[in-house]
């Protein structure tokens, strides 16, 4: 049965009204922490619930759009739910969630009477709301606004403690992504020119009469701006420089996150607005170099932080990859895959935190015998590590098959140089995890060239630890219970992809069919009040204008 939109409506607003209204209560109750923690954690679960119930209603009945304040579509901002949409919102809460239970764990283990936590809460509460509002996005600019959004709280997050080398970083940070908010800019001002419209639905109407070499432009301006945000080649040389010196869960929802809210804008400007695959070889090739040249630069590391960030970047590739296909079976590789590793690369990055209590540092040159130490530690890193490195039976194998297969299908020159670009990376990643896990878990830290050295206590938000020996620490391998909760609960929810791949596939592949039929988004969005016939879409006498075709849960109804 079909909820009527009356219904769903009032709730895809949301997962970003809620963090917004908590982030301000919590600013009132700066000094009150426990309060903040409860409100922060509150509104994470209730985003997460809201989310998943727009996923179960976006499965099962369709796209639905909702027109702030009342205001048609174009004139209004347009906030819209597709399958794609509820899926992002889904791992991204529980990623959020998570984090932030860890975050509050080790600042109940350690004190916060030192710590930043004031700013902290609010700012990640700002954090979320900027990614959900990227998400449900009906329009250009309010996917500019979301990032915008996300600028300022991360650049927040990433300078907490203001020590030199987060400074730096951070500056580094916000130049790289100022550059990107002009390109930005730039391409908005060149689509409204060109269209008279920023909203989606009506813009993939109107670009169908734009001259092909104008609409390539803009297709190519919009590329740089999301492809600097999320991280492809040749435009990912800030991200390793960036993400290792934050705060263990600030790098952690950085890595699992914010690149992949580029990822989704390339997706939807994609299929939405330049469906003809123009730029596939394009993007093909920068899936191609980002994988390769990533996943060579994690070999070079010796700092798993360092290590896990050019291997973040390394495994954009796999999403660009499928996305350049322009196939179902490619954008469903590729939607499956970003949900995937979202949730297996912020595990690393929290299990990594982890590993900086128990051993006092996550470098490899000072790293040994944490297998001995805790085991428990131990089979914590093993499964994602395994899941990334794309070993059967785990999700990331499963992705990776998807992706490949979907490229062996493709059979083109250029598709099979892919496959086995993707291959080759697959295989080096299982080489550099298995190298961490031999060196940080098996080998003696006598062994290590600087294993008699540490931090002389666990960092938290400020960065103030200084080297000691080893056998000096003030605080040796006591890893709380508030952080060791939500890291396995992510592995587990990891593994969840593994065993329920069969349902999430069959999201996966019903959002791919979403995103290659636009009728069903467009006809959301506008309910027949943009004439299709005059902006060269082609018209459907016999349709119901305004009316989204039901959907079964096999994605076969109404088609």
């Amino acid at each position: 049965m079909t909820l009527p939109a009356s219904v769903v409506t009032p709730l895809i607003p949301l997962p970003v009204l809620i963090p917004l209204l908590a982030a301000a209560l919590t600013l009132v109750l700066g000094r009150r922490p426990r309060a903040q923690r409860i409100i922060t954690i509150a509104a994470l679960v209730a985003v997460t619930a809201v989310s998943g119930l727009l996923l179960f209603l976006a499965d099962r009945d369709g796209t639905t759009a909702l027109q702030v304040g009342g205001w048609e579509a174009p004139l209004g901002i347009t906030l819209v739910v597709d399958r794609l949409s509820a899926l992002m919102l889904v791992v991204s809460a529980v990623v959020l969630l998570a984090v932030i239970v860890y975050a509050v764990g080790q600042g109940i283990r350690d004190g916060d009477a030192e710590q930043p936590v004031s700013i902290f809460l609010p700012t990640y509460l700002a954090l979320t709301a900027g990614v959900c509002n990227a998400f449900l996005a009906g329009d250009l600019f309010n996917l500019y606004v979301g990032f915008e959004v996300l600028l300022v709280a991360s650049f927040v997050l990433l300078t907490l403690g203001a020590s030199a080398e987060r400074v730096r970083a951070g500056v580094s940070y916000v130049m790289v992504s100022v550059v990107s908010s002009m390109i930005f800019l730039a391409g908005l001002a060149a689509v409204y020119a060109a269209t008279g419209t920023l909203n989606f639905a009506q813009m993939a109407l109107r670009l169908d009469e734009v001259p092909h070499g104008t609409r390539m432009g803009i297709f190519a301006i919009l590329l740089v701006a999301f492809g600097i945000k999320a991280a492809v080649f040749p435009l990912s040389a800030w991200l390793p420089d960036s993400y290792p010196t934050a705060p263990a869960p600030v790098t952690a929802v950085f890595a699992g996150l914010l690149t992949k809210v580029g990822v989704y804008a390339i997706i939807r400007t994609h299929t939405l607005l330049f469906p003809d695959g123009s730029m596939d070889n394009v993007l093909a090739i920068a899936g191609l170099l980002t994988m390769v040249v990533g996943i060579f630069g994690a070999i070079a590391q010796s700092e798993i932080k360092r290590l896990l960030s050019f291997t973040l970047v390394s495994h954009i590739g796999y999403m660009i990859f499928g996305v350049a296909l322009s196939t179902r079976a490619g954008l469903s590789g590729a939607v499956y895959y970003v949900a995937h590793h979202i949730l297996v690369q912020t595990t690393l990055f929290l299990v990594v935190g982890l590993i900086e209590r128990q051993a006092g540092s996550s470098s490899l040159r000072r790293l040994g015998s944490l297998a001995a130490a805790s085991p428990f530690l131990a089979v914590l890193f093993l499964v994602p590590a395994l899941n990334l490195g794309g070993i059967p039976p785990f999700s990331g194998f499963i992705g990776k098959v998807a992706l490949l297969q979907a490229g062996a299908d493709k059979a083109s020159a250029l598709a099979w140089i892919l496959v086995a670009g993707g291959t080759v990376t697959s295989l080096l990643t299982l080489y550099v995890v298995a190298r961490v896990w031999t060196k940080a878990f098996w080998r003696a830290r006598a062994d290590a060239p600087e294993g008699d050295i540490s931090d002389d206590s666990p960092t938290a938000l400020l960065d103030n630890a200084s080297d000691v020996s080893y056998d000096s620490r003030v605080d040796p391998g006591r890893m709380p219970v508030g952080m060791l909760v939500p890291t396995v609960g992510l592995v587990a929810v990891g593994l969840g992809l593994t065993v329920f791949a069969g349902p999430i596939i069959g999201i996966s592949d019903r959002a791919a069919d979403d995103l290659r039929d636009r009728s069903v988004y467009i006809t959301a969005v506008l309910g027949g009040t943009e004439d299709p016939v005059t902006y060269g879409a082609e018209a459907d006498p016999g349709s119901d204008a305004g009316v989204v075709p039901d959907t079964d849960a096999t994605g076969e109804g109404g088609r």
